[in-house]
């Protein structure tokens, strides 16, 4: 779907409130075999005191007026690619020199910027762009990523509940990489979408509960380098194709999902501007629907490296890239450091229950938050935060970011800039 097939290299550098429940997956009826993985039933919630935001048997959207009744609206937030290039796992051994933390690697002090927004939601969807290495190692950065499973206990603890696993670096080691890391988020507590261990697996949509919502959470990717996919495990990873994601999104419902969430790796690397297969994708599947409603309520793209778009299609919210979370020092394709690789947002989505059973979840508050990451001290930075800290050096990055997002008239239909 892009013409844009590898990560960028870096430059060097030296140096909730509920009680837990346990997961219950809803299987797809028979026919519906392009539905997602669902991983493993997520952990009980760390001591941050976070939402419970694990799926659990709840009535479809379709239930009775006393199910209807007790629906609550739910806040989701996302965030763009986490990708621990060589620097990155070098300074994850100096946060645990620190921390004391056992295994030698700790990304949660990277993360620690984010937590106080991400912990707070309802339901946190993060990109885990790359696969894990073995226990112990060895891990490496670009171009084939094998990073330490370590990170999805910092995923975990920072308050993400489900991340998109479907990249072009999904397969960077294989299906053995590929199966570490479901491995290591399940032991984790964190949900995926996007990749499979087995048929049975990738038939199974990521179910989410938010609120009085169950949240479908839904993956793919454009490709996969030059690592095909294995003919007898075709299943193992998800590649965009329309005709499947809306096959995929209409199984999740028949599975009970309330709201239909589609994470996409698209576009074209370093390109601030919105591709024209993004913007044809964007349209065809924003107006897809059936029974009343679409079919997908949320899109959020990753794979760029830059900040990118917002913008309401169809009456649908599209983020068409949220930008790097966490990365070294960026190269970009001529060979020059890139600012723009350390840039990124959050989005934040507050969704209301319809007005009567069977109708649509509707955004009724939609926002952005600007964030950096600080590659001088590996650390996640809030923008806005820092700005009202003193920060002001902030404030060009802040409208740089600004500038992409709202590129495409986004503030018109209501984005605001969060905090």
């Amino acid at each position: 779907m892009t013409t844009a097939m590898t990560t960028p290299r870096t430059r060097p550098r030296i140096r909730r409130k509920t009680v837990a429940a346990t997961a219950v997956l809803l299987s797809v009826t028979a026919g519906c075999a392009g539905a997602q993985p669902s991983g493993a039933p997520a952990a009980a919630r760390h001591e941050n005191g976070a939402h419970d935001r694990s799926a659990a048997a709840v009535p479809s959207s379709a239930g009775g007026a006393a199910a209807h009744s007790e629906r609550r609206g739910f806040t989701l937030v996302a965030s763009g690619d986490v990708l621990p290039h060589a620097s990155i796992i070098r300074q994850s051994q100096a946060d645990a020199n620190v921390t004391g933390a056992g295994g030698g690697y700790d990304f949660g002090p990277m993360l620690s910027g984010a937590k106080p927004v991400v912990s707070a939601a309802d339901l946190a969807i993060c990109h885990m762009e790359t696969v894990y290495g073995p226990e112990g190692g060895p891990y490496t950065g670009y171009p084939s990523f094998k990073s330490p499973p370590q990170i999805a206990t910092a995923l975990r603890e920072t308050g993400y509940d489900s991340c998109s696993t479907a990249s072009n670096h999904t397969l960077d080691d294989g299906l053995d990489g590929l199966r570490r890391t479901l491995d290591a988020l399940d032991k984790a507590g964190v949900r995926h979408a996007g990749s499979a261990r087995s048929a049975d697996e990738a038939a199974r949509p990521t179910l989410l509960k938010a609120g009085g919502a169950t949240v479908a959470h839904l993956a793919y990717t454009y490709g996969t380098n030059a690592d095909p996919l294995p003919q007898e495990q075709s299943w193992a990873v998800n590649l965009i194709d329309e005709n499947r994601i809306v096959t995929d999104a209409r199984a999740a419902r028949e599975a009970g999902a309330d709201v239909v969430v589609v994470s996409m790796h698209w576009g074209t690397e370093w390109q601030t501007e919105v591709d024209q297969q993004q913007l044809s994708l964007a349209r065809s599947l924003t107006a897809s629907g059936a029974g009343g409603r679409p079919d997908i309520d949320l899109i959020i793209g990753t794979h760029v490296h830059a900040p990118q778009a917002y913008e309401k299609v169809n009456g649908t919210w599209v983020v068409y890239g949220m930008g790097d979370q966490i990365a070294g020092d960026m190269i970009n394709n001529q060979g020059a450091f890139d600012p723009r690789g350390n840039q990124g947002t959050i989005g934040r989505f507050t969704f209301a229950p319809p007005a009567k059973p069977g109708g649509r979840w509707e955004v009724q508050k939609a926002e952005y938050l600007p964030h950096w990451f600080k590659t001088a001290t590996g650390r996640v930075i809030n923008v806005n935060a820092a700005i009202e800290r003193g920060e002001k050096s902030l404030t060009a990055v802040r409208d740089e970011i600004r500038q992409a997002v709202l590129s495409r008239g986004a503030d018109k239909d209501g984005l605001l800039m969060g905090k």
